[in-house]
């Protein structure tokens, strides 16, 4: 009885990549690299430091892309500023009504890029739904105290 027991569950998994209770598969083991990534890495670890030199050297004499290749590696672009703006106090969720016109206002006036409107328009968005969340939580609590 136990031998055909084990072979209805073998039958029940052959062919199939996952085992019962694992529906995401084994998965890659941690820290493993795929092979072209680690071609890339063998030839650059052979040659890095002569094309690191070779590059510096560029930069000195003038090529512009080569400097920028070297800087870009050294002193990493910027991905934003820090953004300060005198915003009004939020503290209802029509508040952010203001907040938001101070925002488009600075935008218009060439204070901050869109990007970075929408960027404290999140922000702001964030807080309303924070500030909503928290008095819908009071007048569910208090509609139950009324109830009991």
């Amino acid at each position: 009885m136990a031998k055909a027991d084990t072979s209805k569950n073998e039958a029940k998994t052959r062919g199939k990549p996952f085992q019962p209770g694992n529906p995401g598969g084994p998965g890659r083991p941690e820290g493993s690299r795929n092979k072209a990534t680690l071609l890339l890495d063998k030839m650059a670890g052979d040659d890095a430091e002569a094309v690191l030199r070779k590059q510096l050297e560029l930069a000195k004499n003038g090529d512009q892309r080569a400097a920028e290749i070297v800087l870009s590696r050294v002193w990493p672009a910027r991905k934003s500023r820090p953004v300060s703006i005198a915003l009004p106090p939020v503290s209802t969720a029509a508040d952010v009504v203001s907040a938001l016109g101070t925002v488009a206002g600075a935008m218009a006036n060439g204070d901050l890029t869109p990007d970075e409107a929408q960027a404290v328009s999140a922000v702001l968005e964030g807080k309303r739904r924070a500030i909503e969340t928290v008095e819908l939580e009071a007048r569910i609590t208090a509609l139950e105290q009324e109830r009991k």
